[in-house]
């Protein structure tokens, strides 16, 4: 499968992943690529006090997907310029999600830790299992100044 010129970037919120998507936008301009904005969701139960899990409604995290996208795109409008993006909302797990959408892709690009439960780490488990597993070259992007 011949790649196209497309940059995948994943984006969850944090300031890793908005970073990553300016970056995105300005390697984008340079190679005459257009951008494909990732953003995934799963259910993740709740549980109470007594050991019940309960699950937010589908609908309402979808919602709040979009909701996220569409403020994280606000953020960076004045980066886009003449370059083409779209955006793309699935459920299932981020890694799997943007190494299949990389199998494309002249580049991948994530930011170095996102919004995940262990915010110490080095690497997020997103960005380790990029760098690992993509089938494209990787861009792993720090907020960090």
């Amino acid at each position: 499968m011949s790649k196209v010129h497309k940059i995948v970037v994943g984006v969850d919120g944090s300031e890793s992943s908005i970073t990553a998507l300016r970056w995105s936008l300005g390697e984008a301009r340079l190679r005459g690529s257009e951008v494909e904005v990732i953003h995934t969701w799963s259910l993740t139960p709740m549980v109470d006090p007594m050991g019940f899990a309960s699950y937010v409604p589908v609908e309402e995290i979808a919602n709040a997907a979009k909701s996220l996208v569409e403020d994280v795109m606000k953020r960076v409008e004045e980066f886009v310029g003449k370059t083409k993006v779209s955006t793309k909302i699935t459920r299932g797990p981020a890694a799997a999600t943007l190494l299949e959408a990389a199998k494309d892709a002249e580049l991948l690009v994530v930011g170095r830790r996102g919004h995940g439960g262990f915010m110490g780490l080095l690497l997020g488990s997103v960005a380790e299992q990029a760098a690992h597993h993509a089938p494209c070259p990787v861009v792993i992007v720090s907020d960090e100044k």
